[in-house]
């Protein structure tokens, strides 16, 4: 070890007859460090941007939703049966319907949905930040901002809602129509939702669609763990009516992000194998300009062990630096690009000025646990190499 010790750092010290290889070690220690901080970087990012919609979208979409195709079977009764049993979890009843917006300056589809403002707050962050002490009574709406722009409604505003649902109307049947006085308006940030999303209150829409008293077309519910919860959910509902999922609802878009996320990691991990292969020249150089060397070290009876492991600590020092300093270089990336404007995003379309950041331990792990194993995988066949020279021809020779 004490051979090692010593021909490690011997090689790895600025040689004057032989600068070209002192530069290629310094372009493989930056190579793997820049590498590794924009692969930190843009995972950071990746994944930030994931959270963020994801947190969109499960608050407009809902971690589990109870369904039923038979209009009877979600009732007062079964949300107070729900309410009972699981404590831990929040339920809102909802009925809904399409329709068409009607303001003062124009017209646009609507997805209606009748809530309890006072339970819908509990479940939806929009929902709360939009009415804040408000509630959703009586023949009012709260729009969505995209939907109230084109339609020309603003909040205290009258808007017209025309339903799909008909109704008869002397000599011919007419869709049902009704005024309703504008309350607010929300943005979720996701603008397919803030173009077609409309609440008002559950007393007023079923009253309009002519539903009974206590009767829903679902239930949304909150839950922290809804993988386990939605379990429970199952066993506990009457036949005929489901329990679904937002992973269920939204499968093929996440699996797409996990796809794009996977191939972007696959991609810029690229980069530290492009850095890790100046590992292997620049040990290689060294092999080659130290061969005779070796090989009197060889006969003078250092092993072939000792002269593998002399020239692998140097690959592993040369790669292990660079990636303590890029892991150091992508934290403080992370840090400066989280606390300072120094990239601002447009807030109408991203709901937020600031780069979304979020690195994850797992990503964070992957990261490192990748480039160490290329270092090494680099450092490993330049050391077999030296471990290898011939020293009877190379002694002759040199």
């Amino acid at each position: 070890m004490s051979l090692v010790r010593f021909l490690a750092p011997k090689y790895l010290r600025f040689d004057k007859t032989q600068p070209f290889i002192t530069l290629s070690a310094l372009l493989a220690f930056l190579g793997v460090s820049v590498g590794l901080m924009v692969l930190i970087v843009a995972m950071a990012l990746m994944n930030g941007f994931d959270k963020d919609f994801e947190r969109k979208l499960f608050t407009m979409n809902y971690p589990i939703t109870i369904l039923s195709p038979f209009s009877d079977r979600i009732d007062d009764e079964l949300l107070k049966t729900l309410q009972e049993k699981f404590k831990s979890l929040k339920f809102s009843p909802y009925i809904s319907s399409q329709a068409i917006l009607k303001g003062e300056q124009g017209m646009g589809g609507a997805m209606v949905f009748g809530v309890n403002s006072a339970l819908e707050k509990e479940i939806n962050e929009i929902v709360k930040d939009a009415l804040k002490e408000k509630e959703i009574d009586g023949f009012s709406l709260l729009v969505g901002s995209g939907l109230a722009q084109i339609a020309g409604a603003k909040s205290a505003d009258k808007a017209t809602l025309i339903f799909t649902t008909a109704e008869a109307g002397g000599l011919s049947v007419l869709p049902k129509i009704k005024r309703f006085n504008i309350k607010g308006e929300f943005s979720s940030g996701l603008v397919a939702y803030d173009k077609l999303y409309v609440y008002t209150s559950l007393k007023a829409l079923s009253s309009i669609l002519g539903y009974e008293s206590g009767k829903y077309d679902g239930i949304h519910v909150f839950s922290s763990k809804p993988f386990d919860d939605i379990k429970a959910l199952k066993s506990t509902l009457p036949v005929g009516v489901q329990a679904i999922g937002w992973w269920q609802q939204n499968g093929n878009f996440f699996s797409a992000l996990a796809l794009e996320k996977r191939a972007l990691f696959i991609v810029l991990m690229l980069i530290v194998l492009v850095a890790s292969l100046n590992i292997i020249s620049s040990l290689l150089m060294t092999v080659m300009n130290r061969r005779s060397e070796i090989a009197l070290l060889l006969s003078l009876g250092a092993s072939k062990a000792e002269i593998k492991k002399s020239f692998f600590l140097q690959g592993m020092a040369i790669g292990g630096s660079g990636i303590i300093f890029g892991v150091a270089l992508g934290l403080v990336g992370i840090f400066l690009l989280g606390n300072f404007d120094i990239i601002s995003l447009p807030a109408d379309v991203y709901g937020s000025s600031k780069l979304p950041l979020e690195l994850s331990t797992l990503d964070f792990s992957l990261i490192v646990t990748g480039s160490i194993l290329m270092v090494a995988l680099s450092s490993y066949y330049p050391a077999k190499k030296a471990s290898e020279v011939d020293v009877l021809t190379t002694l002759r020779n040199e």
